[in-house]
């Protein structure tokens, strides 16, 4: 009997220890700052998140996950409960994303502020206040890779459509084509170097030819010069009074007053008597067409002349009275 009391007395003061001990812990670990409570609904999974995760913002330690479970009004959506620090400059423009601690796995609360608003989201509303959740980096690291993984599959069909059967021999005519195209490419390229090598050999002699030229202008152009020194002499000494250009300007004086002599004097008798020549002229061919259409006019005369109309004896029909 005295071994089953020592043994109870022993197992009481274990328990009154161990009820201690969690006593201490709690009293310990106490939360003694003012918390706010907030929503966060996720369409995404939020694989790694536990209750009491971490909640911070902008990489500060502000608060604690206190529950985790479904949106009743959004179904499908993951319904998240945060306690917060009062002191966290939570506002309207504040959005959530879940972040994960390096390659432990383990996923935290990350809340940032898009500076967009200045007023504090309300924490004494029931239900309470909801913070927007943002797909986080792995979340849209994922979303892209899929639509890359797709867009690779997509792009795998279309090469595999491209290497078919009838694309492969169009492909392997048109490398063929052009291992042709290069080889009478290096022939025209030679050919061309055996051309041209003549007509460099005759450029350069050219050039020759031309630098000779060069120095032979250079001749030219001082006599030139000396011929403009003298043509320059010459055409002052024509300039001078009484020279040259003196006589040939007395000399087309003169030569105005003759003409208007001549129109004063000589042009109008000319005309008269040119008219006098056109009236004669007309005359003369007259008298042949009288001549060519009644030959007998030249031995028995023209005749009477036929009565005209209005006449006595005129006649409409010519033969008949």
């Amino acid at each position: 009997m005295e071994n089953k009391s020592h043994a109870l007395a022993a197992g009481a003061f274990v328990l009154v220890l161990l009820t201690l001990l969690v006593a201490l812990a709690l009293w310990l670990t106490r939360d003694t700052q003012s918390q706010r409570i907030y929503e966060l609904s996720s369409a995404q999974a939020v694989t790694g998140l536990q209750p009491q995760a971490t909640v911070r913002f902008k990489g500060v330690n502000v608060g604690k996950v206190s529950a985790i479970g479904f949106d009743p009004l959004k179904p499908g959506n993951v319904l998240i409960r945060i306690a917060v620090d009062d002191k966290a400059p939570i506002t309207q423009s504040t959005f959530a994303t879940l972040g994960f601690q390096g390659v432990t796995g383990l996923a935290f609360i990350q809340l940032d502020d898009s500076g967009s608003s200045k007023v504090a989201l309300r924490a004494d509303v029931q239900p309470p206040a909801r913070i927007p959740m943002r797909p986080g980096l792995l979340a849209e690291l994922s979303e892209r890779g899929m639509r890359i993984l797709g867009q690779l599959d997509e792009t795998t069909q279309r090469v595999n459509k491209l290497l078919g059967d009838d694309n492969q021999k169009t492909l392997i005519g048109a490398i063929d084509n052009i291992g042709q195209a290069a080889r009478g490419l290096q022939q025209f390229s030679s050919r061309t170097g055996q051309l041209l090598e003549p007509l460099v050999k005759d450029t350069t002699a050219t050039l020759k030819t031309m630098q000779a030229a060069s120095v032979r202008v250079g001749d030219s152009a001082d006599e030139a010069r000396r011929s403009a020194r003298a043509f320059r002499t010459v055409t002052e000494r024509m300039n001078r009074p009484g020279g040259t250009l003196d006589q040939l300007s007395q000399g087309a004086g003169t030569l105005s007053a003759s003409a208007q002599t001549l129109n004063t004097l000589t042009l109008p008798h000319l005309n008269h008597a040119l008219g006098d020549t056109a009236r004669m002229t007309r005359q003369v061919g007259r008298a042949a067409a009288s001549v060519s259409d009644n030959p007998q006019s030249l031995l028995l005369g023209n005749g009477p002349v036929a009565p005209g109309p209005g006449e006595p004896g005129f006649s409409a029909t010519p033969g008949q009275p």
